[in-house]
């Protein structure tokens, strides 16, 4: 008698999660038309928790991605951490309840992680966490105890690097819990169907491939600060007086430069755009000359293109962007040297690290169905 299918709530809840969902979905499905040598089927049931709920944050990239409506839409919006994880388990547990799960699979950092990891542990089921084991080394940002709080709970841990293994083992992980599966970023980058003009954007803002900075901005800790704020603000301004450059402007950083006082000075080389969809960031991130960035998804998509990236942050939890890919560090104080010292250097640098191949998917529905 054939086992029942195998069944996962997928957890969407941020912009960050969405590129690693979308994989998901397409390894389950083509599992079932193949089996890949398991004949037990797979059915998934998405939940997006609705933590990014507005049209360019949430449904565009649901569109480009070809991802399906989900199943269930808690609708949380906005909050304080305290309020926003508080709400997702509200209203997560009767989605469990209803829908009585194999598996959770939660992605990434963000507070869905985090919330729907808490309620499925307590109801006793099964959580696999991919992205396990990424570490900054930094409390002070709320995805770092996201991740520490998701990887001591949860029963699967599906890393996409070496390192993310070690540091799982250093605060005494069982390793039957960890599995290397590889950067799922990447499936979605490699298994994308491109639009009829890949590269419209650049045509739209009159850019030329390597012919410009691509600036990505909205942490805390770069734009809540009136201080900091401002001299990344100066030095935007000075280096577009050499070379374009293109800011899609987060909502967040454009209200507080309106608090604070700050403006650009009124350059043609400098572009503020709204902010973009996801086969418009790839193609800005592939024919930049360099990026400037405090995302995590963008510090892997610009190694992935080898496209010089500088992380405007004290630390990564993606070391293997700095140690093999394109990616350095900078602060503030060091952002206008290390702008030259970038757009002097090569045009592509770094390698593409191990297992990010486009079949990360294809494994974790491997090792769930091992695991199940």
């Amino acid at each position: 008698m054939p086992l029942p299918p195998l069944k996962l709530l997928l957890i969407a809840g941020a912009r960050p999660n969405f590129m690693k969902i979308a994989p998901l979905i397409k390894a389950v499905e083509a599992h079932n038309r193949t089996g890949n040598g398991n004949t037990r089927a797979v059915e998934f049931c998405l939940v997006h928790t609705g933590q990014h709920y507005d049209e360019k944050m949430s449904n565009i990239f649901f569109r480009e991605l070809g991802i399906p409506a989900p199943h269930h839409n808690l609708e949380i919006g906005s909050g304080s951490h305290a309020v926003q994880t508080a709400n997702i388990m509200i209203r997560f547990e009767p989605v469990c309840l209803e829908e009585k799960p194999d598996w959770v699979i939660v992605v990434g950092d963000v507070n869905s992680t985090v919330a729907c990891t808490l309620v499925a542990t307590k109801l006793g089921i099964r959580v696999a966490h991919v992205e396990a084991g990424l570490r900054s080394y930094d409390r002070g940002m709320p995805e770092e105890i996201n991740r520490l709080v998701t990887d001591a709970i949860a029963d699967l841990l599906l890393t996409p690097s070496e390192d993310a293994d070690q540091n799982l083992l250093r605060e005494g992980v069982a390793p039957k819990r960890i599995r290397t599966v590889g950067n799922i970023m990447i499936d979605s980058i490699i298994g994308r169907t491109l639009p009829e003009n890949p590269t419209a954007i650049l045509d739209r803002l009159g850019l030329k491939k390597e012919g410009f900075l691509f600036v990505t901005l909205h942490r805390p800790s770069n734009v809540d600060d009136r201080a900091t704020l401002e001299v990344i603000v100066r030095e935007l301004s000075a280096i577009a007086n050499e070379w374009p450059v293109v800011f899609p402007i987060h909502p967040r950083t454009l209200k507080n430069m309106e608090t604070f006082g700050l403006s650009f000075a009124d350059s043609p080389h400098l572009q503020l755009i709204e902010p973009v969809g996801y086969h418009d960031s790839l193609a800005l991130t592939e024919n930049a000359r360099c990026l400037l960035t405090d995302s995590g998804g963008l510090q892997e998509e610009s190694t992935f293109f080898r496209t010089p990236c500088l992380t405007l942050r004290p630390n990564t939890e993606r070391p293997v962007t700095v140690i093999l890919g394109s990616n350095r560090l900078t602060t503030p104080a060091r952002l206008r040297e290390d702008l030259r010292s970038t757009l002097q250097g090569p045009a592509r640098t770094g390698i593409i690290p191990p297992y990010w191949d486009g079949k990360t998917a294809e494994r974790i529905v491997a090792e769930l169905l091992r695991a199940g």
